[in-house]
């Protein structure tokens, strides 16, 4: 009986611990030590803890999204692992001034996740974009200076929302990435590489205006500015 009570409750703890997603805390300490409060990445210190890096990429591997997980469990994972794998792509060939001196940077299928072999395409565009949130386009970045910058802390179930909102005012108010008026757009190339992804409830007009100050008008002209690939550090 003794040992059958045990068994329970071992069942039970697991399926607890299996609800309650991913710990992503460990992700949480490299950004807070290698990453400034307006996203800049020191790769350098950051070099020194790869192992770390790895030890969490070893984790997420073993941690992938299973039918327990919810909808932002599994947004939160996804989000974190792309971020977690450019960061150890750019570890890998550093130093480099600019991720487009890897070759085919987004098509390596280097890590292992569960039982599957992915590469940074895979959980762009065949996970993360057909989750049908187009603010994670704010939140996953390329290591680049145009990017979105990279948020110094996990993206959890639990600050999801408010993550995921505050990511793309942030972004939307950065005059270097997007100026904004009423009559006038200069917008991140983002928006016309993946312009049918925010237009699921509106054109992209009635995107923007849910998160700037400023109230866009209908007929404004909108032209995209040059990227700038340089490495975000």
């Amino acid at each position: 009986m003794t040992k059958l009570l045990s068994i329970l409750f071992c069942t039970i703890l697991s399926v607890s611990i299996q609800a309650q997603g991913s710990d992503h805390s460990s992700w949480t300490t490299l950004l807070k030590k290698h990453v400034s409060n307006t996203g800049e990445v020191n790769y350098k210190t950051f070099k020194a803890d790869q192992k770390e890096l790895t030890t969490y990429i070893s984790y997420l591997s073993k941690n992938t999204p299973n039918a327990s997980f919810s909808r932002g469990e599994t947004l939160a994972y996804w989000i974190n692992a792309y971020n977690a794998l450019t960061i150890d792509l750019i570890l890998r060939n550093y130093p480099i001034k600019s991720i487009k001196d890897i070759k085919d940077p987004w098509d390596q299928r280097l890590w292992k996740l569960g039982n599957t072999m992915y590469n940074l395409s895979d959980i762009e565009h065949e996970i993360l974009r057909k989750m049908d949130e187009p603010r994670i386009h704010f939140a996953i970045v390329c290591a680049s200076v145009s990017c979105p910058k990279l948020l110094n802390e996990a993206f959890t179930s639990k600050n999801l929302e408010l993550q995921l909102t505050k990511a793309t005012k942030d972004f939307l108010g950065d005059p270097q990435r997007n100026v904004i008026t009423k009559n006038r757009l200069e917008l991140s190339k983002i928006f016309q590489w993946f312009t049918k992804d925010f237009k699921q409830n509106g054109d992209l007009i009635d995107f923007l205006n849910q998160y700037t100050s400023v109230q866009i008008s209908a007929k404004a002209k909108t032209s995209y500015k040059d990227y700038d690939w340089a490495l975000n550090n």
